[in-house]
């Protein structure tokens, strides 16, 4: 072998930007709160014992949490009850939705991608990387598709050694 031999990262000298959708996933705790632990016989709404149970709930536990609000039962809930639940914990955690963990998250990632600035990327060739540790809402991929075709040369989604490519501008 040669003296003159040299390694090639060809993938970094390619000028290819790899781009991590999970690093824009807000951190902190998750947390649900079922109100059919506030009903009666975990079906029915009384107004009186709704708030006293409302009254009790210990929001330093919810302190800086993204937090879910739903039911696992078939009652019906009043509008109302969620204005409650909510005005209890705002100011407390850092987000009180209406739903399911997966609908926060589908939330959660739609501000984060909203809200960031891609003008790092423009002009740019964009590998967004495919695997994650996190489960990302397939809504994010959509959703950052949009922010990236007007702005960037090209797209590609998965990893630099087997990617697939999306678009070219």
């Amino acid at each position: 072998m040669s003296e003159d031999f040299e390694i090639k990262n060809k993938v970094a000298e390619s000028g290819l930007v790899n781009f991590d959708l999970s690093e824009l996933s807000p951190k902190g705790k998750r947390m649900g709160i079922d109100l059919k632990d506030f009903l009666f016989m975990e079906m029915i709404l009384k107004e009186k014992d709704f708030r006293e149970k409302v009254a009790e709930i210990d929001t330093e536990i919810y302190s800086e949490a993204y937090v879910y609000v739903y039911c696992s039962t078939d009652a019906i809930i009043p509008i109302w009850a969620y204005f409650l639940i909510t005005s209890k914990l705002t100011g407390v955690a850092k987000k009180v939705i209406y739903g399911s963990k997966k609908d926060l998250e589908v939330i959660l990632m739609h501000e984060a991608i909203s809200s960031y600035n891609f003008s790092e990327l423009a002009t740019k060739r964009v590998l967004v990387k495919g695997c994650s540790e996190e489960d990302i809402p397939e809504n994010a991929y959509i959703e950052l598709v949009e922010k990236l075709k007007p702005i960037v040369k090209s797209l590609m989604f998965g990893e630099a050694c087997s990617n697939v490519p999306i678009f070219k501008n």
